[in-house]
């Protein structure tokens, strides 16, 4: 079942970014807590996640940003798109981003945009079969201590 997240869902979806790249579950405090307010709040920032098994296996967060390029049409964001170990290849993330499609073209985002960190083929292939590309921009990141 796809869904977006819900304020309870927050300790698995923690577990889950742990195949990301997180090294370890942040520690409970307050600003986690706000941040996680903040997250499931606003109306532009969609947590999207995967239920199989009763557990969340897979997700990615779709953001929609207001733009006043465009014909002041927002874009869409996506990031943290992560699938659990043991329930990979099963079009878990391919249903997820498919899910952040729909709220981009439902907000009529004129782009969707995502990064990868990977380099393995596999990846950048996902990404290509799930309609992205990655020869129209090019990527800057400024990575802040």
């Amino acid at each position: 079942m796809i869904r977006e997240a819900r304020e309870n869902d927050l300790a698995e979806i923690l577990q889950l970014y742990l195949y990301l790249h997180e090294t370890a579950v942040p520690e409970d405090s307050a600003q986690l807590r706000r941040t996680w307010e903040t997250v499931i709040n606003d109306e532009n920032h969609h947590l999207i996640v995967f239920e199989e098994d009763g557990r969340i296996v897979a997700s990615c967060v779709c953001v929609v940003i207001p733009n006043l390029t465009r014909n002041v049409r927002p874009y869409a964001f996506l990031e943290n798109v992560v699938t659990h170990g043991d329930y990979r290849k099963k079009g878990y993330a391919t249903a997820c981003l498919n899910y952040a499609k729909e709220i981009a073209e439902r907000n009529h985002c004129y782009k969707m945009m995502l990064l990868t960190g990977s380099k393995e083929e596999s990846t950048l292939n996902f990404y290509r079969h799930a309609g992205y590309n990655s020869t129209d921009k090019t990527a800057f990141i400024q990575w802040l201590v």
